[in-house]
C-alpha cells in the first residue's frame, strides 16, 4: 500500500486519553514547539565556577549610569550581586552584638557563644564574627573566626548559641575572650510550610526559630516544678515541649517553670534526662484548634527587587526595605542598608509583603504593609502605602506632597504586583486590581478588574507588553484589558500533582525569543520546584486548548534576555553544598546554580563538566485501520522519518496495543537509532493502535521533528 503521512498538532494534550487525543502529542520532557513542530530545548551553562548558598527565588537586572550591568539575586539567606562573572555579597546586616564570649570543648568543632543580652537568633541564621580575641588554649587562632560567616547550629538559651568550626578544638575552655557578632538580616525559611499537629514542624516536633533551652536536671513523669538552664526567653505562663510531651505551666521564675500540668493536650507524661531540649510551645496549634491566618502558613524567604535609577531597592517579604547604590566607587564592599547615602529608607515601613517602583512617577510603593509606619504589629496584608514622588523615604501625606495610602477590599492578602506599561497590576489571593497614576488629589486610582482569579504565589505572574499571564490556585489566566481564563490541555495534569501549599515557591519565567512562559512548581513529592509547564503565547492563540508542554527541569528564579543575550535562571540542588558565600558550619542550606539558558545542547556545570540533557516527545495512539475505526489490525512494515534538524543520534520507538485501555508494548526491534543519514527504517509492528516516541539521551544531541510516513498493510481482525 502507499506510504501514509501521519501529522500531529502542536502541544501536549493530557486532558484526553492517549487514544482520544487524536492528532496530538500526549507527553514530553525538555521539548518545545516552534512553528508547530516539536524540538529539543536549548542547553544551559553555568555562569560561575561558584555555586550560591541557599535557594534563589528573585532576580533583577539593571544598569548604572555608566552602562555597567548588574543582576541582583535574592536567596533565603543572602542578597547578592552578579557583575560580569563575579558574585558579591551585599546582604544587609542587623545590629552588632559586642562583648560576646566563646567556649570550646576538647575534640569537638562545636563552640558556644555567650551573649550579655538576649541574642534573638534562631537555628540556621547567618552571623558575621569579627573583633576577635580568643581565650588561650582553644587550639584556634583569632583568624579562624575573624571576618568569617557561621551558621547558627543550636540556640540552647536566649543568651547562648552554638556554631561549628571546620576543625576540632584541642581543649575544653570555659567562656572567655571577646568577639563581635553581627547577624545577617533574616529572610525566611527555604520552603513554605503549613501548620499541622502541634505546629509547623512534624507532629509533636518543634518549630524552627522558637525559644529553646535545656533541662537543668532530669525529671520524672510526675513533677510539677521543672528547672531549666535559662527560662528568660519563655513567657510567664504557657506551654513547653520536651521530647514528645507537652507540658503547660502557670509560673516562670528564676529559671523554674511552676504549676506544671504533665502530658498536656493528649500527650504522654514521661521521664526526661538532664540537658534534654525544651522548646516554647505556647503558640503551637493543636489538632482541632483553629489557627490564626498568620500562623497557618510559613511563607518561604522571598525578596522584592526593583531599581530606582541605578539604586537597587530590595525588600524582604514581610520585612524591611534596603537600598544599594551601584554608582559609588566602593559599591562591591558596601552592603545594602536602610542608611544608604541619599537613598535612605529609615522612614519606610518595616513589614511589607511586596514593593515596587512606579513605572513613570518614581513612587516607592509598599503593598500589604503597615497602617502605622514602623509598627510591624499593624501590618495589614491588604493595605497599600506609597511614598512622595521622587522621595522614597517620605510617606506622611500632606497637602504639598503625593504620598498616600489605600486599602483593597476583595481578598485576604496581596499576593503580588507587576508593572504593565503605565499600569500597575496588583493581585490578591482572590482578585486582580489596576493601579494608575491620576494626579492630585488622589495620586493613584484603583480599579478592580477581575474576581475569582487570585494569584497563587508572588512570582507566579509574567507581564508581556502590557498583558499579564498568571497561575491561580485553580487555573491559568490572561489579562489584556479584560481577565480571561486560559484554555489548558494539561490543567488536570498540573493541578493533580501540584503542591498548592507551596504556592509562594512557584516561579514564572519568560523566554520571549521562543514566545513561551514557563511556570516552575513543586509537586506533592518534592519540597522544592521539580516540574514545569510551558505555554506558547505566540502560537497558542490559534490552537484550541493552547500549546502547552511539561518538563521535569525546574528553576527557582528566571529573568528573560533583557540586559544579556540570553535568559538567566537558577536551579536548586538541596543535597549539595554551595560555595558562595563561604559559611562555616553550613548544614542543609543547599545550593543554587546560576545558568545562562539557550546555550548549546547540554548542561555545562560550574566545574566545567558536561551533563547530557535528555528529551522526548510521545504521540497519541493513532489508529492503524483503513477500514473502520480500530476494527482491523494493520502491520507497519517500514517508516520514513523526516527531521528539520538532527545533530547526533536519537532513538525512535514504535509501540502498539490492541485496545485503548491496554498499556502500549514496544514493537521489536525498537528502539531504532536515527541519524541525519537515515533514509528508512524497517519494522514489524502490528496492532490496532500505535504511537511513536522520539527521544535523545546523549551529549551534543539535538533535534527538530518534521513528519513521519508509514508503510501500512491490512493484517486481519484478530
Amino acid at each position: 500500500m502507499p506510504l501514509q503521512q501521519v501529522n500531529f498538532k502542536p502541544g501536549i494534550d493530557k486532558q484526553d486519553t492517549t487514544v482520544g487525543a487524536e492528532g496530538r502529542w500526549v507527553d514530553s520532557n525538555n521539548v518545545r514547539f516552534r512553528y508547530g513542530l516539536p524540538e529539543k530545548v536549548g542547553g544551559w551553562a553555568s555562569l560561575l565556577t561558584d555555586t550560591i548558598v541557599g535557594v534563589a527565588r528573585a532576580q533583577h537586572p539593571f544598569v548604572d549610569i555608566s552602562g555597567n550591568r548588574y543582576v541582583a539575586l535574592g536567596t533565603d539567606k543572602f542578597l547578592l550581586i552578579y557583575f560580569e562573572g563575579q558574585l558579591y555579597d551585599i546582604t544587609p546586616l542587623g545590629t552588632a552584638l559586642t562583648s560576646v564570649q566563646i567556649a570550646t570543648t576538647n575534640s569537638s568543632p562545636e563552640c558556644t557563644l555567650t551573649f550579655a543580652t538576649n541574642h534573638g537568633l534562631a537555628i540556621g541564621d547567618i552571623i558575621l564574627i569579627n573583633s576577635v580575641t580568643l581565650p588561650g588554649g582553644t587550639g584556634y587562632s583569632d583568624s579562624d573566626f575573624e571576618n568569617k560567616l557561621f551558621q547558627v547550629t543550636t540556640t540552647p538559651s536566649s543568651l547562648t548559641i552554638t556554631i561549628t568550626q571546620t576543625t576540632n578544638a584541642t581543649a575544653t575552655v570555659a567562656s572567655g575572650g571577646s568577639l563581635t557578632v553581627t547577624p545577617y538580616e533574616s529572610v525566611g525559611p527555604a520552603i513554605q510550610s503549613y501548620g499541622y499537629g502541634f505546629g509547623v514542624g512534624e507532629y509533636g516536633g518543634t518549630v524552627s526559630g522558637v525559644a529553646e533551652t535545656t533541662l537543668n536536671g532530669a525529671i520524672d513523669a510526675v513533677v510539677t516544678t521543672i528547672t531549666l538552664t535559662d527560662s528568660t526567653s519563655f513567657p510567664s505562663s504557657g506551654r513547653v515541649l520536651i521530647d514528645s510531651e507537652l507540658i503547660s505551666f502557670t509560673g516562670n521564675t528564676a529559671n523554674q517553670l511552676t504549676g506544671c500540668t504533665r502530658g498536656a493536650n493528649g500527650t504522654t507524661a514521661a521521664t526526661h534526662t538532664d540537658l534534654t531540649t525544651v522548646a516554647d510551645a505556647t503558640t503551637f496549634v493543636d489538632w482541632g484548634e483553629s489557627a490564626p491566618a498568620s500562623e497557618v502558613s510559613l511563607e518561604p524567604g522571598l525578596w522584592s527587587l526593583d531599581n530606582y535609577g541605578q539604586v537597587l531597592v530590595a525588600t524582604i517579604a514581610n520585612g524591611k526595605t534596603f537600598t544599594w547604590d551601584s554608582g559609588i566607587a566602593a559599591r562591591f564592599t558596601t552592603r545594602a542598608s536602610t542608611t544608604t547615602t541619599g537613598f535612605e529608607t529609615t522612614n519606610n515601613p518595616t513589614a511589607t509583603r511586596v514593593t515596587l517602583v512606579s513605572p513613570t512617577t518614581r513612587h516607592l510603593i509598599h503593598l500589604g504593609t503597615e497602617t502605622i509606619v514602623g509598627d510591624s504589629d499593624t501590618q495589614d496584608d491588604m493595605f497599600i502605602r506609597f511614598s512622595d514622588q521622587e522621595n522614597i523615604n517620605l510617606y506622611a501625606p500632606t497637602a504639598v506632597n503625593t504620598a498616600g495610602t489605600f486599602r483593597l477590599q476583595d481578598g485576604t492578602k496581596i499576593m503580588g504586583a507587576l508593572k504593565a506599561k503605565e499600569t500597575i497590576l496588583i493581585w490578591t489571593d482572590t482578585a486582580l486590581y489596576t493601579m494608575k497614576f491620576v494626579g492630585a488629589p488622589f495620586t493613584f486610582g484603583f480599579e478592580q478588574v477581575g474576581t475569582n482569579c487570585g494569584l497563587i504565589g508572588k512570582n507566579a505572574a509574567i507581564e508581556i507588553d502590557g498583558a499579564a499571564y498568571w497561575m491561580s490556585p485553580k487555573g491559568f489566566f490572561l489579562f489584556d484589558g479584560t481577565v480571561k481564563s486560559l484554555p489548558c490541555q494539561v490543567e488536570d495534569y498540573v493541578y493533580d500533582q501540584l503542591d498548592t501549599t507551596k504556592g509562594q515557591q512557584i516561579c514564572a519565567g519568560l523566554n520571549n525569543l521562543y514566545t513561551e512562559i514557563s511556570w516552575y512548581y513543586p509537586n506533592t513529592a518534592s519540597e522544592y520546584n521539580n516540574q514545569s509547564i510551558s505555554y506558547n503565547y505566540g502560537e497558542g492563540s490559534g490552537m484550541p486548548g493552547g500549546i502547552w508542554y511539561p518538563s521535569t527541569e525546574a528553576r527557582t528564579s528566571y529573568v528573560d534576555a533583557i540586559l544579556y543575550p540570553n535568559p538567566f535562571a537558577t536551579k536548586f540542588n538541596p543535597g549539595n553544598v554551595g560555595t558562595f558565600p563561604v559559611v562555616l558550619g553550613e548544614d542543609g542550606l543547599g545550593q543554587s546554580v546560576l545558568f545562562e539558558q539557550e546555550v548549546g545542547t547540554d548542561q555545562i556545570n560550574p566545574d566545567g563538566t558536561t551533563t547530557a540533557i535528555s528529551s522526548f516527545v510521545e504521540s497519541f495512539d493513532f489508529d492503524l485501520s483503513v477500514q473502520g475505526d480500530g476494527e482491523f489490525f494493520l502491520a507497519m512494515r517500514r517508516f520514513i522519518p523526516d527531521f528539520k534538524n538532527l545533530q547526533g543520534n536519537l532513538s525512535m520507538t514504535v509501540a502498539v496495543k490492541n485496545y485503548p485501555s491496554q498499556s502500549s508494548t514496544n514493537s521489536p526491534p525498537t528502539p531504532f537509532t536515527i541519524t541525519s543519514s537515515t533514509t528508512k527504517v524497517d519494522t514489524r509492528a502490528r496492532g490496532r493502535f500505535a504511537n511513536i516516541k522520539i527521544e535523545n539521551t546523549g551529549i551534543s544531541e539535538t533535534w527538530r521533528f518534521g513528519t513521519i510516513r508509514l508503510d501500512l498493510q491490512p493484517d486481519g481482525r484478530r
